[in-house]
């Protein structure tokens, strides 16, 4: 194997660990990342979903006890059926859509050009929904995920579409879109994260299937080194974040969005990093 993509993949797997769980776009990184290092073909596209396996594995892992007791309880107690119910009905959306969509957006919108802006947007839709909260302008009326009904449930599904768009961000889409819908920030959290167990491992297994003819057994140690990496980075990326909430609002990965937005946008309109399309 050569090390040089042995090299690549463990930079895209900190990237991917780092970056899937923050409101900031996994995707878009990884797109920016891949188009700086030159690991952006076809196989490439395949292995930036696949790797977002071992950094749900982190997700699993914090949140072990809480999924333990739900499956134990699902049988016969009320509430674990309520969420895992809720889990299935905020992932069917993003199947749906992602099946009927899911070729053309790769095609067209898989761009640095469409990430840079879309960072851009999304930081001052975080900001004003920050503000909004801050002003008492999103009433909240779910403060804990098992308090959340099917109907929330299905509203944060439909959020969670709009992370078709890269650049927006998977957790930014569910989370911000979970505030404004009246959860409170830890709610909305914790359930982005349960949502994101089925929404990911489906991602990479459909992907990987799809795609089989391009991999090989050849390419284990470069997928391997991905999701080991990013389980690892992610796994402490999702521990600090659930302490960074508790006693901060989501306002500085705004301007980070926008910030890199820019930058990205500003560099390529000079030439001074020529952004592959």
């Amino acid at each position: 194997m050569d090390i040089a993509l042995l090299v690549k993949a463990t930079v895209m797997g900190i990237v991917e660990g780092l970056t899937e769980f923050l409101p900031i776009s996994s995707t878009g990184h990884l797109i920016l990342a891949g188009s700086l290092l030159g690991f952006d073909d076809d196989k490439a596209k395949v292995f930036d979903i696949a790797i977002q396996t071992g950094a749900i594995f982190a997700v699993v892992l914090v949140y072990w006890d809480k999924i333990r007791a739900t499956l134990a309880d699902l049988p016969t107690g009320r509430q674990a059926q309520t969420l895992a119910l809720n889990v299935l009905i905020a992932f069917l959306p993003a199947v749906v859509l992602g099946l009927l969509f899911g070729k053309a957006i790769k095609a067209y919108l898989f761009t640095p050009a469409v990430v840079a802006t879309t960072f851009i947007v999304g930081g001052f839709i975080i900001l004003w929904a920050e503000k909004r909260q801050a002003a008492g302008g999103n009433a909240v009326h779910v403060t804990d995920a098992d308090d959340m009904t099917w109907k929330d449930a299905l509203k944060v599904g439909l959020a969670q579409c709009l992370a078709m768009i890269p650049g927006t961000s998977r957790s930014g889409a569910t989370i911000i879109g979970g505030m404004l819908l009246g959860l409170s920030r830890k709610a909305a959290t914790d359930f982005s994260f349960y949502l994101a167990i089925p929404t990911l491992i489906g991602a990479g297994a459909y992907s990987l299937y799809k795609e089989r003819a391009l991999l090989s057994l050849a390419d284990l140690p470069l997928f391997g080194v991905g999701l080991v990496v990013s389980f690892l980075s992610a796994w402490l990326c999702v521990r600090w974040l659930l302490r960074f909430i508790a006693t901060h609002s989501f306002t500085g990965f705004a301007y980070y969005r926008i910030a890199f937005g820019v930058v990205v946008l500003a560099t390529a309109w000079t030439g001074v990093v020529h952004w592959v399309d």
